[in-house]
């Protein structure tokens, strides 16, 4: 009888490896499945943060862009309106000078007619003026 006993100790030792190795299994199993759920968890949130700071570049780069965008359109008008004012400031300048020399050559045209003759001597001021031989002058 002693190997029907044996026999029996044998299949309980078994049968409680055979449980111990089970559970083993079992908690080993859990272990890595917990472990295997921590890293998916943070390489979700590894993900999430960078979208998040990609997103916060992004805008940043975006609104830097559009800043640049209304500064360089604000120096434009500025320089439109500068141009302008310089426009109409020369154009004043060149209408005053060209007046100035119309002037000029009216003015020597009149000498020149005068030296030879070819002027109104008395037409401009009227008939009671002395004329230039009378006031002293010679027209040669």
């Amino acid at each position: 009888m002693a190997s029907r006993d044996q026999s029996y100790r044998t299949g309980e030792t078994k049968g409680r490896a055979e449980e111990k190795t089970g559970q083993t299994m079992g908690s080993v199993r859990e272990k890595a499945e917990a472990a295997k759920d921590k890293t998916h968890e943070k390489t979700q949130e590894g993900k999430d943060k960078t979208y998040e700071t990609a997103q916060g570049v992004k805008e940043k780069t975006s609104s830097t862009a559009q800043s640049a965008k209304e500064k360089a359109a604000e120096a434009a008008q500025a320089a439109r309106e500068k141009a302008e004012a310089g426009k109409e400031k020369t154009g004043g300048a060149l209408q005053k000078t060209g007046e100035q020399v119309k002037q000029m050559a009216q003015g020597a045209a009149d000498a020149v007619k005068h030296t030879f003759g070819m002027g109104k001597d008395n037409e401009d001021v009227g008939d009671d003026a002395p004329s230039y031989k009378q006031q002293g002058y010679n027209k040669d």
